[in-house]
Formats: C-alpha cells, sequence, structure tokens
C-alpha cells in the first residue's frame, strides 16, 4: 500500500498543501513547531477515523477557520483509491470513499491501514495501561473496523453504569435493576472486545520476540500476556462461558461498586503484560530495552497487518530517530525496505547518502524534491 498524494486545507497550521510521495523513503523535515506532524496526523486520520493526539475534530481545524478537511490518494493491490473527510466547527464531519459518502466511522475505517510511531510510543512499555490498551485497539480496528463500533458502545454503557452508581436520589435497592441490565450489556461487549485483544496479542507476541531476538542477536526475548478479570483461558475461550462468568464476578462485586461510585473492572482497566527473558520488563527493562520492545511491537503490528491484508500498510515515524541509538537507528531503517514511509525529523543530515524523497516544511508550506546522492 502506497499513498500518492495528501491534501489539506485549513488543518492545524496548514492553510492549503498538497503533498506527493515516493513510493519508498519520505522524510519531511525541518525546525519544530513548523506543521510535519500535522501532515503526519492527516494521514493517520485515515488510517484510524481520528487524531493520534486524542482531540476533538474543531481542535484539527486551523484557527479561526469555520470548517476545513483533508483528502488522501493511495494505491492498494488491487487499484487507486481516494478518501475524503471533511471537518466543520458546529456540526458532524462528512466523509467520502471514492466519491461516495460514508456514514459511520467504522464503515471509513479498514480501507487505508497504517502504522503509527511516534515518541510516545516509546515511554510505552513503562507507561500506563491506557498506552498498552490503545496501541492494542488502534492496531486491530484497523483490521477489524467493526469493533470501533463495539468500544464506543462499551464506552457509553460504562458511562451510564457509573452514572448510576454515582446516583444519590436513589438507595441502592432501587437502582439495582439498571445496575443488572448494564452489567449484561457491559459483559457482552466486553467479552467481544477481551477475546479479540486476546487473539491480536498471541499473534503479535509471535512476531515481537522474533524481531527483538533478531535485533538482539537471540540475547533477549519477549512475551506478551493479557491481564482482565474475564480470566477467558478458565473457560477454554468459550464465549458464552467467558460472558457469564463475566457478569456474575461483576455482580458479586455490586456493594463495593455503590461503595467506590464506579465501576471496578472491566475492559477499561485491562493490561498488557510484557515479558523481557522471564522479567516483567515494566519493572526491569533499561530504557534501552523498552525502545526494543516499542521497535519491535511496532514492527510487528505492520507484518500482522500485512498477514491480513495481504500487503505492507504505510509506516508513519514522528521524529523517532531521533530518539533512538545508531544501532536501533540502523536496524529500523534496515527492515523498511519493500514498505512505504513518511517520517519526519529536525535532522535532515541523517539521510545524507540515502535514496530518499526529502520534503522541507515551513510554516505549513511543503517543497520536495526526489534526491539520490
Amino acid at each position: 500500500m502506497n499513498v500518492t498524494t495528501a491534501e489539506y486545507r485549513n488543518f492545524r497550521n496548514i492553510e492549503n498543501a498538497a503533498l506527493t510521495f515516493s513510493p519508498g523513503v519520505n522524510i519531511l523535515y525541518g525546525d519544530n513547531a513548523q506543521g510535519k506532524t500535522n501532515a503526519l496526523e492527516g494521514i493517520y486520520c485515515f488510517a484510524c477515523g481520528k487524531s493520534f493526539r486524542g482531540v476533538h475534530d474543531r481542535e484539527l481545524l486551523r484557527f479561526g477557520a469555520e470548517d476545513g478537511g483533508l483528502k488522501l490518494g493511495f494505491s492498494d493491490a488491487q487499484r487507486e483509491q481516494k478518501l475524503e473527510l471533511h471537518l466543520y466547527q458546529g456540526k458532524t464531519r462528512q466523509m467520502r470513499r471514492n466519491g461516495v459518502p460514508v456514514k459511520r466511522s467504522a464503515d471509513f475505517v479498514g480501507t487505508f491501514h497504517g502504522v503509527l510511531f511516534c515518541p510516545e510510543h516509546l515511554t510505552m512499555i513503562k507507561g500506563a495501561p491506557q498506552a498498552r490498551r490503545s496501541f492494542l485497539d488502534a492496531a486491530i480496528c484497523q483490521l477489524k473496523p467493526g469493533d470501533m463500533a463495539a468500544l464506543a458502545d462499551y464506552a457509553k454503557v460504562l458511562k451510564q453504569r457509573n452514572a448510576l452508581l454515582k446516583d444519590e436520589t436513589r438507595d441502592v435497592r432501587a437502582r439495582m435493576p439498571l445496575y443488572e441490565v448494564l452489567t449484561g450489556q457491559m459483559a457482552d461487549l466486553n467479552t467481544r472486545i477481551v477475546l479479540t485483544r486476546m487473539k491480536y496479542l498471541h499473534l503479535l507476541g509471535e512476531c515481537v520476540d522474533r524481531f527483538l531476538s533478531d535485533m538482539t542477536s537471540g540475547a533477549e526475548h519477549v512475551s506478551l500476556g493479557y491481564d482482565c478479570d474475564a480470566e477467558p483461558e478458565q473457560h477454554g475461550g468459550d464465549a458464552q462461558a467467558v460472558r457469564n462468568a463475566f457478569y456474575e464476578k461483576a455482580v458479586s462485586y455490586a456493594a463495593r461498586e455503590f461503595a467506590a461510585e464506579t465501576t471496578l473492572h472491566g475492559c477499561h482497566r485491562d493490561d498488557i503484560v510484557i515479558t523481557l527473558n522471564d522479567r516483567e520488563a515494566r519493572l526491569y527493562a533499561s530504557q534501552g530495552q523498552d525502545r526494543s520492545i516499542a521497535l519491535a511491537m511496532k514492527l510487528g503490528e505492520g507484518e500482522l497487518s500485512r498477514t491480513a491484508t495481504g500487503e505492507y500498510p504505510v509506516f508513519l515515524f514522528d521524529d523517532v530517530l531521533s530518539e533512538l541509538d545508531s544501532r536501533r537507528q540502523q536496524y529500523l531503517m534496515e527492515r523498511l525496505g519493500g514498505r512505504q514511509v513518511i517520517m519526519t525529523s529536525c535532522n535532515e543530515s541523517l539521510f545524507a547518502g540515502m535514496d530518499v524523497h526529502m520534503i522541507r516544511v515551513k510554516a505549513g508550506t511543503y517543497e520536495g524534491a526526489k534526491r539520490e546522492d
């Protein structure tokens, strides 16, 4: 899969711009705060349907603009395709795929595939569980867009359930019937999300271990486990059994949840347990090992995307080379053959002597040319 063009209108600090990309490595270079990451962010919106910075559509618009938009031209194994995303200050976004309106994000995501690697991911190993869950969900939703709806529905039920637990206008007995209904809905969605995450994580773990072992000449091995309340292993992965066990456990916690006024367990609290050479990486890995594992996880994400779709996704790297030592830089660049990469950097000299497409970025404007020196 290759991005051919990306167009921006009133997006972040970009008033109007049209970028053309080469099939290999593309470098967006320039000083900080000029628009390098903004260009990458716009492309990633087509992969996951939202910004990786976690902001609302209105915050993506250029200051003072009432509307704006993005267009992406790309080719996959079958044909040339075009996606459009139109953003507004006061109304819902509009989406088009090859000129045809698309109403739901779940129907929009999954056409274009991209793997994002940014500095925040380098701290994912020791960071909060939310970062690891977000990584997992973003990767899965590109391959199974229907899971976006399940996650959104789970968030709605969780919000309703927490509101009920905080409702002091009624005693606990009066709230129990609705509590049980919401717990049942949460159990259904939780089971789907957990089993999907576990299946993906099992496949990812094999890829990550292979990359890390290769990166360290066999000195280091990693495994990925899923930590949750549902205990699906005890039920052989049977969805109905997992669902029933989760429901019964949730209801048994009712008194504690009403006292705490919040939902105490569910997939919104789950985590990925990363073990490096039989020790928990979160506690024992060095900073360099953290970065090696994060890099291996991103390369593994790309491999699973290729397995599922038959072709590599586009790799989007936001200033990660400057965060890696020379050995890891070399390893990463050596593994990118046959893949399209769009990368940001403040250091043009890192790419001297390389066959890359350099795009100079300054104040939301872009100027590029193929360089082979």
